[in-house]
């Protein structure tokens, strides 16, 4: 009888340990969770309660409808896409060709041009309207001072500075290229542009498509380059928030044009998420087929 009391009652205890482990380990979620809802859950939250409530205090749809109705808010937005689909466009295009430089044309120095990619994105971001501004700038050494200030000068610096991060992703996918592959191509007499087209870009197009859409991200929110250029005529959504929070204490207006940009950003976010899943997931496919 002791036998089986002790196998009858083995099972129940083995299945309350596991309970009990799943029980620690939510608390041990506990503290980040109260961290993360502090010093982030809490800030949103005002700032969209404030975003909803008018100079007086009252609670309203009126502070919505004045800035997204304002021809102000629409310019900024037009040229917030307007600059960042163009940065895109000019990372992906430079970062593709000079990762294809320095995968496949050998030449000196090609490894310290890659370390040096790798290290620029730990500048600060205004460094990059410095520099230009000693280039480029009026009492620069090309003296270009209408191109510096114009939208072209943000579009330009833009592109300096967010090509590594294309460049970087678009390097290891074409270092993961086999080998085999391409001396197949080639010897079934294949041409270089064509066994890019058809052999080198479809595996690296997951890596190209993760970098892109980073580099959509972070321009959509760029605020440092915009406002050291001083670029006239240049108002995107983040100048948009520091003129009505800073200057003119708009604190309203600037949680409406805030919470615009914090949902545009976590849509733009979902897409690069799905983008490095996809990538990781080619990845994984590759790595079972072999």
């Amino acid at each position: 009888m002791t036998g089986l009391v002790f196998e009858a009652t083995a099972p129940a205890r083995a299945g309350r340990r596991p309970q009990r482990v799943r029980r620690a380990r939510l608390w041990w979620l506990v503290p980040p969770v109260i961290v993360l809802l502090g010093f982030f859950g809490y800030p949103l939250v005002l700032v969209a309660v404030q975003s909803f409530t008018s100079k007086s205090g009252a609670l309203t749809l009126s502070v919505w409808g004045d800035v997204l109705g304002s021809a102000e808010f629409r310019d900024a937005a037009w040229q917030t896409v307007l600059l960042a689909l163009g940065s895109t466009a000019g990372c992906l295009l430079l970062g593709t060709f000079l990762a294809l430089a320095v995968a496949f044309v050998p030449f000196p120095g090609a490894r310290a041009l890659a370390r040096l990619v790798d290290t620029l994105p730990a500048f600060p971001s205004f460094l990059i309207a410095l520099a230009f501004t000693f280039l480029y700038g009026s009492a620069g050494v090309f003296g270009a001072g209408g191109f510096l200030y114009s939208p072209w000068g943000v579009l330009l610096a833009e592109i300096t500075f967010y090509t590594p991060f294309v460049m970087r992703p678009a390097l290891a996918a074409f270092g993961q290229v086999p080998a085999a592959q391409l001396e197949v191509a080639a010897s079934l007499g294949a041409r270089p542009g064509r066994v890019l087209r058809q052999v080198v870009l479809p595996e690296a197009l997951p890596s190209l498509a993760s970098g892109a859409c980073l580099v959509l991200l972070l321009t959509m929110n760029e605020f440092g380059i915009v406002l050291f250029l001083g670029a006239k005529g240049v108002s995107t959504l983040p100048m948009l928030v520091y003129g009505k929070a800073i200057v003119t204490f708009d604190f309203p207006a600037a949680s409406v044009v805030a919470m615009v940009d914090v949902v545009l950003s976590l849509l733009l976010y979902a897409g690069y998420r799905r983008a490095a899943g996809a990538m990781g997931g080619g990845r994984r496919a590759a790595v079972d087929e072999a």
